[in-house]
């Protein structure tokens, strides 16, 4: 089964997608892992995104979109994928279905969308502490946690500043105006399923599972 994992940041899509992948024996397949492997790996496409990614620019499109090639061509991924991060937007989902048409004679089956409350978004982000002394991430809510000290180190937390209200928000928005496009471009290809991301991580693994049991061959 060949899926597309999208939503916004806070949705879990990381948890989700290890639990999906791993309930279909495919790979999890994200940008994040390409990029390290590549540039671990010496590639010339990794020493390509290497230059970007030292000046803190986005690595561009085409250098991206060939290392999601050359990924999808490796075995484990013959049967099946998760993209997890990928595609982006328009540009990136026109561009992989060229390639899964005419390199691997292949389309998507599905593309599930993390569907959650832009408020639980920030609560859950805002919410994270993290230990500056062994980098444990607490939860103020669901950690129940009443002081500023790390229960394994005793080290003291801090909210990192990509975890502030504002700056999340803001994540927000720019996600809502780069992927808003790209859910309707997988609406109108009729492969997209909103699944609520909402509830025990559980409960939303089943919500996906269920929306792919009729697709499981």
């Amino acid at each position: 089964m060949r899926i597309v994992l999208v939503g916004p940041p806070g949705a879990g899509k990381g948890t989700q997608a290890q639990f999906i992948a791993s309930h279909l024996s495919i790979p999890k397949i994200s940008t994040g892992d390409i990029f390290r492997a590549n540039v671990s790996g010496g590639t010339e496409l990794g020493r390509q995104a290497k230059q970007f990614m030292d000046r803190g620019d986005l690595v561009p499109d085409e250098v991206t979109i060939a290392m999601v090639r050359d990924r999808l061509a490796e075995d484990d991924a013959r049967d099946g994928f998760l993209l997890d991060g990928f595609p982006r937007n328009v540009p990136q989902a026109e561009t992989l279905k060229k390639i899964l048409s005419s390199d691997f004679d292949a389309r998507l089956d599905i593309v599930l969308e993390l569907v959650v409350d832009e408020d639980e978004v920030v609560r859950r982000l805002s919410g994270r502490r993290t230990c500056e002394r062994c980098g444990r991430i607490w939860h103020v809510d669901f950690d129940d946690k009443r002081d500023d000290v790390c229960d394994d180190c005793g080290g003291h937390l801090f909210q990192r500043d990509d975890d502030k209200e504002d700056v999340v928000r803001h994540r927000l928005e720019v996600y809502q105006e780069q992927t808003a496009p790209l859910v309707q471009f997988y609406a109108d290809e009729g492969i997209l399923k909103g699944i609520d991301a909402t509830g025990p991580v559980e409960e939303v693994t089943k919500r996906a599972l269920d929306e792919l049991r009729p697709l499981e061959r």
